[in-house]
């Protein structure tokens, strides 16, 4: 009687056995089946409409630096302001043709390597007793591929516009950019800002081709 009653019962033993088997592989395949779907992509920016034809930048490059713009101005069209091919090379010039805007402004230029780069200010390039601006201003430069330099939050240094000179981005004496009164003559230089590179090839630099574009 005794081996019968443990030969009875190991029988409900297996039985559960083999039940929390099955029951393990209907919730493995529950789970698989419950696993979310992958989110979708974000879609593109709207390709920006130029009121004028680039001296300096082409479709891709003009692509490219749409990626990196906020969002806000995504969809608006470029107004090409200033240009020194049309205005020539003068900051006061410059100063004048933005009088009216408000809006984001792209500055970029081209140097006597042929470099290409510039800036992205989140209000207009304008006269200023001290920096102004906000942390969607950045540096860039395609060199060939681009490169974008966001503000890194260590200082507020964005735009500062004297008569006699332009300058974006400081720390320790630097500026990251910064353009002379007749917009001929440049410099660029790592600044706490940015913490950007040399947007140059060259920390001095000549201007060859210069354009200021308002997003708004």
């Amino acid at each position: 009687m005794r081996g019968l009653r443990w030969r009875y019962t190991r029988l409900p033993s297996q039985v559960q056995d083999a039940l929390s088997g099955e029951e393990g592989e209907e919730e493995e395949e529950e789970e698989e089946e419950a696993a979310p779907a992958p989110a979708p992509a974000a879609e593109d920016p709207l390709e920006p409409q130029l009121t004028a034809a680039s001296q300096v930048l082409g479709a891709s490059e003009i692509r490219q630096l749409s990626f990196h713009l906020p969002p806000r101005v995504s969809g608006h069209p470029w107004s090409l302001v200033f240009c020194t091919s049309r205005d020539g090379f003068s900051l006061r010039r410059l100063y004048r043709q933005m009088e009216g805007h408000s809006g984001p402004a792209l500055l970029v230029l081209r140097d006597q390597d042929g470099q290409t780069f510039g800036a992205f200010s989140s209000s207009a390039i304008r006269l200023s007793k001290g920096f102004y601006g906000t942390g969607e201003t950045f540096l860039f430069s395609f060199s060939p591929q681009l490169k974008v330099f966001k503000w890194t939050g260590s200082n507020s240094f964005f735009v500062k516009g004297d008569l006699d000179s332009l300058m974006m981005g400081s720390g320790s004496g630097q500026f990251g950019l910064w353009l002379d009164g007749d917009l001929y003559h440049g410099g660029s230089y790592p600044c706490a800002t940015f913490n950007n590179e040399v947007l140059a090839r060259q920390e001095q630099f000549c201007i060859k081709e210069l354009e200021a574009w308002v997003l708004s």
